[in-house]
């Protein structure tokens, strides 16, 4: 079994072998992790968020939500959730987008996009590869207009989500650094992974 836990507006990655679990938790609470997945053997087949909520029938994931591929082939199945509801639309913070939400004096703050870059170039993934990715934790109603909002959370300290990897998998994480909104309680704070032998 390997414990990390990440710091507040930290990156981290790992490759997660077919069958091994992958335990997300909420050390304080409110505290969204921003969350990409590809196949280890061909990077090229990654994460979609089209065909995952197609499968699901629904934008939330949650226990026995699939994470499904731009091929529409698994990656990842949640087997267990402490929560309830995660967000698939919300997509990741930038210094672009911070810029335009919250104003030109946030464009020198650290953002998601940045932690995924760096800890991707790892894997020789670059911009290119960046989709819209999986936003754990985070709460994001839709209103029935269609109107996103990125409101208070509905974690607590120490809720776990676990996640089985359906073949090799490299997993990128941005422990999001969002101070702008109240996706993170406007106080980023630690997350722990854990990586789990097959069941």
């Amino acid at each position: 079994m390997t414990h990390v836990t990440v710091p507040a507006r930290a990156a981290w990655s790992a490759v997660v072998r077919t069958g091994e679990t992958l335990t997300v938790t909420d050390l304080h609470g409110n505290q969204a992790v921003d969350f990409l997945v590809y196949d280890a053997g061909d990077t090229a087949v990654r994460y979609s968020a089209p065909d995952t909520v197609q499968a699901q029938g629904g934008i939330f994931l949650t226990t026995g939500s699939v994470l499904m591929s731009n091929e529409h082939t698994p990656l990842m199945t949640v087997t267990a959730d402490e929560v309830g509801r995660h967000d698939t639309v919300g997509g990741a913070c930038s210094k672009e987008s911070n810029t335009l939400r919250y104003g030109h004096h946030t464009w020198s703050q650290h953002a998601c996009v940045e932690n995924f870059l760096a800890e991707g170039a790892g894997y020789g993934l670059g911009k290119r590869d960046l989709v819209s990715n999986i936003n754990w934790y985070m709460n994001v109603p839709v209103e029935k207009d269609g109107t996103l909002g990125i409101v208070d959370g509905i974690s607590a300290p120490g809720l776990r989500l676990t996640l089985r990897a359906e073949r090799d998998v490299i997993v990128l994480v941005s422990n999001c650094p969002q101070i702008n909104n109240p996706c993170n309680g406007f106080e980023p704070t630690a997350v722990a992974m854990t990586i789990g032998a097959p069941a």
